[in-house]
């Protein structure tokens, strides 16, 4: 596929040059990468099923969900749910192949408890959360496609995905923080901290600007003296996190619209760890990108890569794709500061035929485009040759997509 690979010096100024940096990360509680989780494990579970009946992964796209929040009453010592929160979960997929019926809302609203039960201490999938299964039957012309088993199928659609590397160091630390923040030892040392974290990162120049949001669960919180004093205590543990990084100055900023002297009114509380159970609802595609950030220096591709099927649709394969094309160019050709990696697709075509397939590198001093060209080309051309394992790894969730 020479033919339709292009590789670009880019006359860009690296992230790390530049003045402003924004970047931010939804971490596991918020109610947009819930929705975005727990689509794409139903997608990963019906793939499962599939293949297991059928030998081939037929046509699904678990991509359309709404976390609709709930009433709760927040209480020091522990509130209490009045309403539960309404997962919708919609879009398309197969309920029919060989006469043989697959119980697709059964997988589905399962599936869906399993993820709560096992990825939200306080959230009971049985009691605090009601399902709305709103997948349809697939399409005629779009069913075709999955008939080809074991070929490589066309693309479901003409759209486009970019990827780059390596993180920034914003990026990196960002990423990180909310990772330590929802780590089993930390919730072992703060309980109180929900699973319902976002971390907005700044950069001016060397210096780094974090403010966090964090749901306090308020069954351990019993006065008001209890939350600013385990608040404070959260920010020097964030404190000691960060303090080995290189920036030059860093700021913590935790829950800034809380108020002392308001009692509940003025703190973030919670009775199960997100502000699903009364606040904030969610949708998928509205969290994270595939590399686990939203990152406002960097292009990105608007397509939600979390539900969709990991053997025809672009928005889920191309997406990721270009991540892990990007990281290789850059670990295996030498004298590039940032590699972008861009891939377009045309509907009907197998996917492992891009319409065109970009890379743009920031080049170190010294480097040229004529020494590395080629063996970019060669790195781009054996990824895309090897899209049907890819597909297989996908399918079966070994890569992250939020």
């Amino acid at each position: 596929m020479g033919k339709n690979i292009l590789v670009e010096k880019l006359n860009q100024t690296p992230i790390e040059e530049q003045k402003i940096e924004i970047v931010e990360r939804k971490g596991l509680g918020h109610p947009d990468t819930i929705c975005d989780l727990i689509m794409n494990e139903i997608s990963i579970e019906l793939s499962k099923v599939y293949l297991k009946k059928f030998g081939t992964i037929l046509h699904h796209n678990i991509d359309k969900a709404l976390l609709a929040a709930g009433e709760a009453e927040h209480r020091f010592g522990g509130g209490e749910i009045k309403k539960p929160m309404l997962l919708v979960i919609g879009d398309r997929a197969t309920y029919f192949f060989d006469n043989e019926e697959i119980p697709v809302e059964e997988i589905s609203i399962s599936t869906a408890k399993k993820w709560f039960k096992e990825k939200m201490r306080f959230v009971d999938p049985e009691e605090h959360v009601k399902y709305q299964v709103e997948l349809k039957q697939v399409s005629a012309s779009l069913a075709e496609i999955f008939k080809k088993k074991n070929k490589i199928l066309g693309a479901n659609d003409t759209s486009a995905a970019v990827g780059y590397y390596p993180l920034s160091r914003t990026e990196k630390i960002v990423l990180e923080l909310e990772k330590f923040l929802n780590s089993k030892d930390f919730k072992k040392d703060f309980p109180e901290s929900g699973e319902d974290i976002k971390v907005m990162g700044l950069r001016i120049n060397n210096t780094l600007d974090l403010t966090i949001a964090m749901a306090f669960v308020d069954k351990f919180i019993d006065s008001e003296g209890t939350y600013f004093k385990r608040k404070e205590e959260i920010i020097n543990a964030i404190k000691n996190f960060v303090s080995n990084s290189d920036f030059e100055k860093i700021k913590i900023s935790l829950n800034t619209l809380d108020e002392k002297g308001k009692g509940v009114a003025g703190l973030f509380l919670t009775v199960n760890g997100t502000c699903a159970d009364a606040a904030d609802s969610g949708q998928v595609g509205r969290g994270n990108r595939v590399n686990g950030l939203i990152p406002l220096n960097r292009p990105t591709s608007s397509e939600a890569a979390a539900g969709k099927n990991a053997v025809s649709h672009i928005g889920k394969i191309y997406n990721i794709l270009s991540h892990k094309i990007a990281r290789e160019i850059f670990e295996n050709v030498s004298g590039l500061k940032e590699v972008y990696v861009w891939l377009l697709s045309e509907i009907g075509k197998r996917i492992d035929e891009p319409k065109i397939a970009v890379a743009q590198l920031i080049l170190k001093e010294g480097n040229s485009l004529e020494k590395v060209k080629k063996e970019v080309e060669e790195i781009i051309s054996k990824e895309i040759e090897n899209i049907t394992k890819f597909c297989l790894k996908l399918a079966k969730g070994k890569f992250e997509v939020c």
